[in-house]
């Protein structure tokens, strides 16, 4: 009976330690959202933590919110993830805040459940209005309070000819989209100088001259590729969105050196360099895999 319990403890210690050794050796996964700029991210993240000795598994193309129930529900362990998404679609917050305030208000509401916000990159893709860079110039438009002055002048002196803005249908309709952007510009806008559209015909409309102002994300690839040039938000109604590492905590604490490595990564990013890359994708139609083993190599991460 002695030698019976003997070999039934060590079957026990020996599965206890297979299923520990198979939890460790189980693949990290990693979500990123379905546009250009996360489908970057994904793949300059996977190559980058399997050349350091990680296994990283990618699930591409999720929805924002899918996203943020998986990472809760531990089933996704980590994501790139943009401190004003979490700041007004997840926590609710609309109050305007600097770039670090909300970096550290959403660090800190989502510590309480159990998600770590990593270094964030020094980039911002947030909304902005745009415009063809060569009639902006002529124009003399450089920020937000110069297009309402313009389009405002051009309502009141020639209304058969008005000025066209390109918005996404979300954005117009939205709580924290074009009506507050109005209050706080004093930009009344009659109905026929607004087109709604697809996001991505907005860029389009504005290089091809259908609308004389568009919204864009600032660090889209077509905003370089169409020469488009992006106007300032002088009155700081945009909230910020910087790109940050977010990784479960229970995670970063069973896996050593992950938050250093994805820390040495948001370090390489800023607005030019995102933009680049992800013209590379959209104009000159390279895969995501391609540009970030170019970005890597040519870095010396990999």
């Amino acid at each position: 009976m002695t030698r019976w319990l003997q070999r039934l403890r060590h079957a026990l210690l020996f599965s206890l330690l297979m299923t520990g050794a198979a939890a460790w050796a189980a693949p990290l996964t990693l979500a990123s959202k379905n546009f250009t700029e996360q489908r970057i991210l994904s793949a300059i993240t996977v190559q980058y933590l399997r050349a350091k000795g990680f296994q990283v598994e990618p699930k591409t193309n999720l929805a924002t919110v899918i996203t943020r129930n998986a990472m809760i529900n531990k089933q996704i362990d980590m994501t790139w993830e943009y401190t004003g998404t979490s700041l007004i679609i997840f926590n609710h917050i609309n109050k305007r805040m600097s770039p670090q305030e909300t970096y550290e208000t959403v660090k800190k509401l989502d510590a309480k459940l159990g998600l770590v916000w990593l270094q964030p990159a020094d980039m911002n893709n947030t909304y902005a209005f745009a415009m063809q860079r060569r009639r902006a110039e002529k124009e003399q438009i450089r920020t937000m309070s110069q297009l309402v002055a313009k389009v405002e002048q051009v309502r009141k002196t020639d209304p058969k000819h008005n000025w066209l803005l390109g918005l996404d249908l979300e954005f117009a309709g939205r709580s924290d989209g074009l009506k507050p952007m109005q209050a706080l510009y004093d930009m009344p806008l009659d109905r026929p100088q607004i087109r709604q559209m697809d996001p991505g015909l907005v860029y389009n409309a504005i290089r091809d001259g259908f609308v004389d102002a568009g919204l864009v994300y600032t660090t889209d690839g077509r905003v370089k590729g169409f020469d488009l040039q992006v106007l300032e938000d002088d009155k700081g109604y945009f909230p910020s969105y910087a790109v940050t590492p977010v990784v479960r905590a229970d995670v970063l604490q069973n896996t050593p050196g992950l938050e250093a490595a994805l820390n040495t990564l948001s370090k390489q990013f800023n607005n030019q360099v995102i933009t680049e890359l992800n013209a590379k994708v959209d104009i000159d139609y390279q895969t995501p895999q391609q540009v970030a083993d170019a970005f890597l190599k040519q870095r010396g991460l990999i």
